[in-house]
């Protein structure tokens, strides 16, 4: 376990370093919870959701201004409570230590196991997009490998953030989950505070000066960033059905999702059926943009960042479709209309970040190896959507594409499988977590050699090295070339 050193150049807030030395006091007085307490601590997250669901939705729909109530409870209670169910049916198979290869050098009686335990005092910084979701997804890995987490909630997510720490003391102890708000820049104090393991959900930026900050106390990471994530429709793919699958998560959460499609390539000669098809799907899923299914815009800030987004596009001339036209969102609620941007240029910021909201760049391509040359002259995005019927040009993208992870003829699904890990991979992240694969994250995989009752090696290598061991070791290193 890191050693509790505090950053000397940060003030770290009371509340963060007592909360942290008592879970480490903690750890280290009870360090390997067994089976059983594991799997009641797992079932009290569960209760945690399903005692305060009602409180728990109308704090983020607050937060947001208003939030789907559909998309909280798909994409956020519903999926948070199969994680922690999906977790404590598969944890005793997870705790069990994993028997391996002795060398034949330790013979007779040797054994080798690798056993799993926790890590220690666990930090994860929760964005405020889907905030249940990551933060008790996360939740379930981190305490089925036994450990103790500290939480903080984005500024976002202050009403949310608020109902959490002050419900989460009836399900557990604060010196096993604490949970804490933003503002006032706590971020970097809380980075830098010694943890065993730090999860971070957000921007590419602030992923950076999170990872600087834990470096000071050589606390590992992972880091989930999003990027530019493309969805390419193969001239072979029904390009209804795919604008259908694309433009559904186009809209979801408002397109404020880490996984959602960045941009799409559909092929040239195409792009005004997608358009067409997108006015269309609008008009029928989203009648009202001001009513309860359409989400808000987090904040003014993101709002005014989408319409100057768009502003600079059609200045530096993209051609730009309304998808709602004839609608008039409220910009008080912060509904902001989708939007398609054809003809996008590399010099317009909607090729440059992340989106994060509804609007759409539409590229045009003529094969496939340009599709690849454009994605790969770009940062690794956290995902790729190929839609083709075609298994070797599946496998082309596949092969010559690499993303965080892939949903191939659909979009974003790849994020919700449970036995699956999910994670980035360069300017997009690192680490994984989900499933097995967060159980691991979040355990040290402690190796183990059990030595049997006589050491063949201390019998044949003992010095003087000259004559019988030496001829010995010249002997196995023939063997092996």
């Amino acid at each position: 376990m890191n050693a509790p050193v505090f950053a000397p150049d940060i003030s770290i807030p009371e509340e963060f370093r007592s909360c942290f030395e008592r879970q480490r006091a903690a750890y280290l007085a009870a360090p390997e919870p067994s089976y059983e307490q594991r799997l009641s601590d797992l079932k009290s997250l569960a209760r945690l959701l399903k005692d305060n669901k009602d409180e728990l939705i109308a704090a983020i729909n607050a937060d947001y201004g208003n939030r789907s109530e559909f998309e909280t409870l798909f994409a956020e209670y519903f999926v948070s409570l199969e994680t922690i169910k999906d977790a404590t049916k598969k944890l005793k198979k997870w705790m069990k230590p994993q028997a391996r290869h002795a060398d034949f050098l330790t013979y007779p009686g040797a054994r080798n196991r690798v056993i799993p335990q926790p890590l220690g005092v666990v930090g994860v910084i929760v964005p405020w997009n889907f905030p249940l979701n990551l933060s008790f997804t996360p939740l379930a890995a981190i305490i089925a490998a036994g450990n103790r987490a500290m939480v903080k909630m984005s500024e976002n997510s202050q009403r949310l953030a608020q109902v959490l720490m002050r419900i989460t003391p009836n399900y557990f102890p604060a010196e096993k989950l604490s949970f804490f708000e933003d503002g006032g820049g706590r971020g970097p104090a809380f980075s830098s505070l010694p943890f065993d393991h730090l999860l971070f959900t957000g921007s590419g930026a602030t992923g950076r000066s999170v990872m600087a900050n834990a470096a000071k106390n050589l606390t590992p990471v992972t880091l989930e960033l999003g990027g530019k994530s493309p969805a390419i429709v193969a001239p072979d793919f029904p390009l209804q059905k795919a604008a259908e699958r694309i433009y559904w998560v186009k809209m979801f959460n408002a397109g404020q999702i880490c996984t959602n499609v960045d941009y799409a390539f559909v092929p040239e000669g195409k792009q005004d059926e997608f358009v067409a098809h997108g006015k269309r799907l609008i008009a029928k899923r989203y009648p009202d943009l001001n009513g309860q299914d359409f989400t808000s815009i987090i904040d003014e800030r993101a709002f005014a960042r989408l319409q100057s987004t768009l502003e600079d596009a059609r200045a530096k001339g993209a051609t730009i479709v309304n998808l709602a036209e004839g609608q008039m969102p409220s910009a008080n609620m912060r509904k902001f209309a989708p939007h398609v941007v054809l003809n996008p240029t590399e010099d317009m910021i909607v090729m440059q970040r992340e989106i994060f909201g509804p609007i759409l760049p539409v590229k045009t391509y003529r094969d496939r190896q340009e599709v690849a040359d454009y994605v790969n002259a770009h940062d690794r995005p956290l995902a790729m959507y190929p839609f083709t019927n075609d298994s070797e040009t599946r496998d082309f993208y596949i092969s010559r594409v690499m993303s965080g992870g892939v949903t191939v003829n659909d979009t974003l699904l790849h994020v919700g499988q449970h036995d699956m890990p999910f994670g980035g991979v360069g300017a997009s992240g690192m680490g994984h977590y989900h499933g097995y694969e967060g159980f691991v994250t979040f355990s040290k995989l402690r190796p183990i050699f059990y030595q049997g009752p006589f050491s063949a090696i201390q019998m044949m290598f003992q010095p003087p090295y000259a004559k019988g061991p030496m001829k010995l070791l010249q002997r196995m290193i023939k063997m092996k070339t």
